[in-house]
């Protein structure tokens, strides 16, 4: 046998248990997670269109827009990016650690779960509670043209 061949059977088995202890690294992450979710956590991982919307203003905020690209294609938000759901784990790298990300879709689903994965990663990260309906709704008229004019200065 080679010496090639004989390296990678010694380092074929040694790859295999450093990707097992990583998923076992992963499990036990997500079971702490959910060890140590309480009320205040769950207040934590929301956040409502209104303050979204100051908080926007102010700059302190990554909005993400998890939906589809079709989806963010034919209506969004202004000031949002977009990372479809399957594609977020691909796309951290466009994540600013230094601002609250605030994932976003029209009824909460995809958001739950973005944010969800986005805290175990390390980020700091809510969803918005009211989804895309909510917000489009309290941007309407003036509010949308303050929001508009705000977003422009920064």
């Amino acid at each position: 046998m080679t010496k090639i061949k004989t390296k990678l059977l010694w380092l074929m088995p040694l790859a295999l248990i450093t990707v097992l202890s990583a998923e076992s690294m992963k499990k036990q992450n997500f079971d702490s997670y959910l060890l140590s979710f309480d009320y205040q956590a769950r207040k934590d991982m929301k956040i409502d269109s209104k303050t979204l919307v100051q908080m926007m203003k102010e700059g302190k905020v990554q909005f993400v827009d998890i939906r589809f690209k079709e989806e963010y294609a034919a209506w969004h938000m202004a000031g949002s990016i977009n990372i479809p759901l399957p594609d977020l784990p691909n796309n951290l790298d466009k994540l600013d650690k230094t601002k609250l990300i605030v994932t976003a879709c029209p009824h909460k689903d995809r958001a739950t779960i973005a944010r969800t994965y986005l805290a175990l990663k390390g980020f700091n990260t809510r969803y918005l509670v009211d989804g895309l309906t909510g917000l489009a709704e309290l941007l309407r008229g003036d509010k949308a043209k303050d929001f508009m004019n705000s977003m422009e200065i920064k």
